[in-house]
């Protein structure tokens, strides 16, 4: 009870108060929309710029780490596709989207507090090794997917600008790229631009988890019940079962397991509805797998939180 009191709900219940003030009218869709856009643009790039700068990348970023996070992910989207098609007879690009509700766990606006309140700033660290490459690994999965079965034989050369393209205009990874920047080339950074910029950092997550409760607002319960089902066991319980096999027999330090458990346990993100709205298919079962999970998340966590060493 201590973890879902001190850890969960805090996080939780700001969600929650951005849920409620969209659906109350105390706040707008385009104030909620655009404090996403902050955080998601300016404030959370921000966040992972300053994190990965000061990474350890010999320490975090290594195989046995993006393996334990990264195989079981690729496993959920394979068997989310799969799974959505011959089982839900879903059109191959609403399958796509569906494995994308599998893949993209939200591991910025939910794995980050969640695992900061659990276990303190200072494990965070692999976290960040984790979200370094999570947009542009998920993104060049679901892209060059959707954009296989929609060229259908036209070419490579289409697919990669589609996906070259998607991920170089991402601000995350803008943030990230610029983080390895500093970091490897070990760019001194003028004090007053390190002190901006913990000034957004300091408005990130909390301004982050506020506005994703907004977000939800706006969601309807209305997508096919199976498919959500079926998202839903596979992020929530099936993926980090395999992370824990996987970090767990590569012999992961406690604080490398920990987070990747924890982060494979998320609820899907809005980049997983984002990701059907940019393509115009699976949108319903999108935004209700995001909503449900999230919600569901909310029990799950707790238990991972109590049987995580």
């Amino acid at each position: 009870m201590g973890a879902l009191l001190e850890v969960i709900l805090p996080v939780f219940l700001v969600i929650g108060a951005g849920f409620l003030a969209v659906k109350r009218d105390l706040f707008s869709n385009e104030g909620a929309d655009a404090l996403m856009k902050f955080t998601q643009t300016f404030a959370i790039p921000c966040l992972l710029f300053r994190g990965i700068s000061e990474l350890e990348l010999g320490t975090y970023f290594e195989p046995r780490l993006l393996v334990s996070f990264y195989l079981p992910a690729l496993v959920g989207f394979i068997l989310g596709t799969l799974g959505a098609r011959l089982m839900f007879g879903r059109p191959w690009e609403d399958s796509i989207a569906i494995g994308f509700c599998c893949l993209f766990s939200n591991s910025v606006l939910l794995g980050l507090p969640i695992t900061e309140r659990a276990y303190g700033a200072d494990a965070l660290s692999p976290n960040y090794a984790l979200i370094a490459i999570n947009a542009p690994f998920c993104y060049a999965v679901g892209i060059t997917s959707m954009e296989i079965v929609r060229n259908k034989g036209q070419g490579m050369w289409p697919t990669a600008k589609a996906v070259w393209r998607a991920i170089t205009h991402n601000a995350l990874i803008i943030g990230i790229t610029l983080g390895f920047i500093v970091n490897i080339t070990a760019l001194p950074l003028p004090g007053v631009l390190t002190d901006a910029i913990d000034l957004m950092i300091r408005a990130a997550l909390p301004a982050a988890i506020f506005g994703l409760g907004g977000v939800l607002a706006r969601y309807k319960l209305e997508g096919d019940i199976g498919p959500v089902i079926m998202i839903c066991a596979l992020m929530l319980i099936i993926q980090p079962s395999l992370s824990w096999l996987i970090a767990g027999g590569l012999g992961l330090t406690t604080g490398a397991f920990r987070s990747v458990v924890l982060t494979a346990a998320m609820a899907p993100g809005v980049n997983a509805y984002v990701f059907a709205n940019m393509y115009g298919v699976g949108k319903r079962v999108a935004a209700s797998a995001v909503l449900i999970s999230t919600a569901l998340s909310v029990l799950t966590l707790w238990v991972w939180l109590a049987v995580i060493p």
